[in-house]
């Protein structure tokens, strides 16, 4: 996987860097996002590994299914991909290109693991705290895990707060230990 995100990587930033210069970062999302799905779907990943078909059938096969959820510009990005056997990293540069997105609009979506269910009162506080702590806007996802016993753990991107009973337990088992 690790290998398929570093190939997406330049792609990703090309696509995001032409979007922003253009100001149309949402209509580039909505766009890599059908393409990704398109991709993902089981009779395309048959298509694009048919040794048959060359480059720009596989290209003006893609862009058909994609019809007129995507524009010319993005037509040429895909045509571009299947010329360099790319269009199976579509997925991996849809989720580059919008954690780009994210940090330019300083947004990131925040995961919470509680051991109850969260109040929307509660919540909102945790938001506003998070959003303080991150300096970024924060959309909060919240769920419960029962194995938690109390406390919260908080995913925002590849950051992790573990402030669960659980977590602390660990560590202090393994101070005990040390």
């Amino acid at each position: 996987m690790a290998e398929l995100i570093t190939l997406a990587r330049p792609y990703a930033k090309a696509v995001f860097e032409f979007a922003d210069a253009a100001g149309d970062l949402a209509t580039w999302s909505n766009t890599l996002a059908v393409s990704a799905a398109v991709a993902q779907e089981g009779a395309m990943q048959k298509t694009l590994a048919n040794p048959s078909l060359t480059a720009a059938q596989k290209a003006e096969v893609f862009v058909n299914v994609c019809g007129d959820a995507i524009s010319e510009k993005a037509a040429n990005l895909l045509r571009v991909l299947s010329d360099n056997k790319r269009l199976e990293l579509l997925p991996q540069i849809a989720v580059l290109f919008e954690q780009f997105k994210s940090q330019r609009e300083k947004a990131v979506d925040v995961h919470v693991e509680t051991a109850f269910e969260l109040s929307g009162d509660l919540e909102a506080k945790l938001a506003k705290a998070l959003s303080a702590k991150l300096d970024r806007e924060v959309t909060v996802q919240s769920s419960v895990d029962q194995g938690l016993l109390g406390g919260v753990v908080v995913r925002a991107g590849d950051t992790v707060i573990d402030g669960s009973v659980r977590g602390r337990l660990a560590k202090l088992a393994e101070a005990m230990n040390s």
